[in-house]
């Protein structure tokens, strides 16, 4: 079974900075796709960014552009979302999630994390 544990939320200051890791267990198959994803209470999920197996990252959103980050280490099963420049707007719980090859939709999601911002 798959599974992804994001961590690294918290509660800070605009302008200030956050890294997300999330780990993904149990020997996913073939070259997956992740992203990360937020959510606000009362609304849809909103894409943040999104990254290839081999670490390309390719899509990112408007709203987190130039000021938020998405890497990766495989050896660990590791993605990260480096977030700079908080505003409060960032506030959400983040969620990763990962989509393998072929398919349209993100099969597996962790449990989120909150991040908030506050003025």
């Amino acid at each position: 079974q798959v599974q992804l544990v994001e961590s690294g939320g918290g509660s800070v200051h605009a302008g200030d900075s956050l890294r997300l890791s999330c780990v993904v267990s149990g020997d996913p198959p073939g070259t997956y796709t992740m992203a990360w994803f937020r959510q606000t209470p009362g609304n849809e999920r909103e894409f943040v960014a999104q990254i290839t197996w081999s670490g390309r990252v390719s899509d990112i959103g408007h709203s987190v552009k130039g000021r938020f980050t998405i890497f990766k280490e495989n050896a660990k099963n590791a993605m990260y979302l480096q977030m700079n420049l908080l505003r409060p707007e960032d506030t959400a719980v983040y969620y990763c999630a990962v989509r393998f090859p072929g398919a349209d939709d993100y099969a597996y999601w962790g449990q989120g994390t909150q991040v908030t911002v506050s003025s």
